[in-house]
């Protein structure tokens, strides 16, 4: 096999960039400083992109700090510094692991020269033009409690517009998540089932969407719920958004595919 036919000859000349140490980055992602697992397809599970990922953890940011604190402008400066490292780093483009980190979109893009995706609620704007004005985007966020309209006025969302919103733990009473993100009730070593999981967030769409027959589409915002959207399509038979969604995206802008084939 002769292996210099796989160089891209599309590179030829190199040069630094901004000031970047690494090159041939993907994503970098702000991650909590929390310890506990997430399976494939999770933002903080690097195994099921199909892209370089390089995490950077945003020090003292946790679930409580961000979410249960109900301030997270305490989070701002640990933010900030987490995002000019990825950069500094090389990174392509700045996103987080946390739908609720859209609080700090204005914060992070004014402050980094990168593309910056904070919140997969950035999507909701898109899919309020995508399914018309008639129909209802069906947000399930982890808490619907701590998800203010300062959280969705940050991502370009208007409050009052066509969206709805679902807690998937203080609502729907998903208790795998409680077990993995809530720091009151989770345990010493955080733990989940996928297949209860999977069954539990089911149970929610097809629930949230029975007594909201408008939803046109689901928009996933927690972190850890991409792996089930496969199977919450398969039950509700409308486009699903997720993180998963908002990343292909981010990484196909900032490093464009090329295209091959025939006429």
């Amino acid at each position: 096999m002769i292996f210099w036919q796989n160089r891209d000859m599309g590179i030829n000349y190199i040069k630094a960039r901004k000031n970047h140490v690494c090159y041939g980055m993907g994503l970098g992602i702000l991650v909590l400083n929390d310890a506990y697992p997430g399976f494939p397809g999770d933002v903080r599970n690097a195994s099921a992109f199909p892209y370089p990922i390089q995490y950077e953890i945003a020090e003292g940011v946790t679930n409580k700090t961000l979410v249960y604190d109900k301030n997270p402008a305490q989070c701002r400066e640990a933010v900030i510094a987490a995002a000019k490292k990825l950069e500094r780093l090389g990174c392509r483009a700045i996103a987080a692991e946390c739908g609720y980190f859209a609080f700090f979109q204005k914060d992070v893009a004014g402050a980094v020269d990168v593309p910056v995706f904070m919140s997969s609620l950035l999507q909701v704007p898109f899919i309020q033009q995508v399914i018309g004005p008639k129909k209802f985007v069906g947000i399930i966020c982890a808490q619907k409690q701590f998800l203010s309209e300062e959280h969705l006025k940050n991502v370009g969302i208007t409050p009052g517009s066509n969206y709805i919103i679902a807690g998937a733990q203080d609502e729907y009473g998903c208790t795998e998540f409680d077990n993995l993100w809530n720091p009151l009730k989770r345990p010493e070593c955080p733990e989940a089932y996928f297949d209860k999981a999977e069954q539990q967030m089911v149970n929610t769409a097809k629930a949230f969407v029975a007594a909201n027959p408008h939803i046109g589409a689901i928009m996933l915002e927690c972190t850890g719920m991409q792996p089930f959207a496969r199977a919450i399509q398969r039950e509700v038979d409308l486009p699903v958004f997720s993180w998963g969604t908002l990343l292909d995206y981010a990484f196909s802008v900032v490093a464009h595919r090329d295209y091959y084939g025939h006429v």
